[in-house]
């Protein structure tokens, strides 16, 4: 059996490259079809939270005419942060990534994002921003993601026009899409359910930057929560890694999202244009508004709505999308 190579969306700048991904061990398990239905579903989905990592995994980025080495860490994610050596162009681009097993070579490809100079940038949260989830009832986000294959999950109501007007904002060229990123607290171990989940949906295609990947069926059961530090610290580095793009950032409030993004607007006072939060529940929260309503005094644009036609319509009137 051969080993399994795993690569995720990579970014770049001007004058750097990050790509990554993770080394498996071998299976006889298939790989996760996410359009089996209810027990079946559910067998799948925890056997994503049980997959073994290889550590300490010799990896190779084919980068034009360069062969670069590293390896994996103790959880057999790897990460590759290297200089460009060379003019690259804008928008999304492939790469190649290798692992070795016995005297076979096990390559895949993968892309990575080069957002167009002086544009927009969006940075979204996932659960109960675009993909209903029910957050705010641990037991039931737990059915849902057991019981529900892909196409039976749901997606706001006008999160699809809103997103994809945004994608295109600012811009002549229609095909020159803005920098998305979706940062979450879900697991490494649901990228593929997202990116198909919003390839289902048309959503702009992203960057996603998520939290270490779980090994254990004890870990499953509390995945998406804990610590949300990881999601501050993701957005940070976009705003650092692209400091001359204008963002906004998109979120709800059933966990941190306002919080996290007031102490965001704080550090980069002048980055962020607008931010958007998804009202979860039947009330706003307090805690919420105040928090918005600070970022309004730092010149931030905020819409704190229920309905996504409420943001779309807060979108054309402050001219983040006509």
């Amino acid at each position: 059996m051969k080993p399994i190579l795993k690569l995720y969306r990579g970014y770049a700048n001007e004058e750097e490259l990050i790509v990554m991904g993770h080394v498996f061990r071998p299976t006889t398990k298939q790989e996760y079809d996410f359009q089996k239905k209810n027990f079946r579903n559910a067998r799948s989905v925890i056997r994503m939270f049980r997959i073994k990592t290889k550590p300490n995994a010799s990896v190779y980025l084919h980068l034009g005419t360069q062969k670069i080495h590293t390896k994996t860490l103790d959880d057999g994610y790897f990460k590759f942060s290297i200089p460009l050596q060379k003019e690259f162009g804008h928008g999304w681009m492939d790469y190649r990534v290798s692992i070795e097993h016995e005297d076979e070579e096990i390559v895949t490809r993968g892309s990575f994002l080069r957002p167009f100079e002086g544009k927009l940038g969006f940075i979204s949260d996932i659960d109960d921003t675009f993909l209903v989830s029910y957050t705010r009832n641990p037991f039931r986000k737990l059915y849902i993601l057991l019981f529900r294959n892909l196409r039976g999950r749901k997606i706001f109501e006008g999160v699809v026009p809103h997103y994809q007007a945004l994608s295109t904002a600012g811009r002549n060229n229609k095909q020159e899409e803005n920098a998305f990123f979706y940062v979450s607290s879900s697991e490494w171990n649901l990228y593929r359910f997202i990116i198909d989940f919003t390839e289902l949906h048309d959503l702009p295609r992203a960057v996603l930057l998520l939290k270490d990947i779980k090994t254990s069926l004890t870990d499953f059961f509390i995945t998406g929560r804990g610590d949300h530090n990881h999601k501050f610290e993701k957005i940070k580095h976009i705003l650092e890694f692209y400091p001359h793009l204008t963002y906004t950032l998109l979120g709800d409030d059933s966990q941190q999202d306002p919080y996290l993004y007031e102490d965001i607007c704080k550090i980069f006072p002048i980055n962020v244009k607008a931010v958007y939060i998804r009202q979860t529940g039947k009330r706003k929260k307090q805690k919420a508004v105040e928090a918005l309503r600070n970022m309004e005094t730092l010149d931030v644009a905020t819409c704190y709505f229920e309905e996504s036609s409420e943001a779309i319509e807060h979108s054309k009137r402050i001219g983040l999308i006509h």
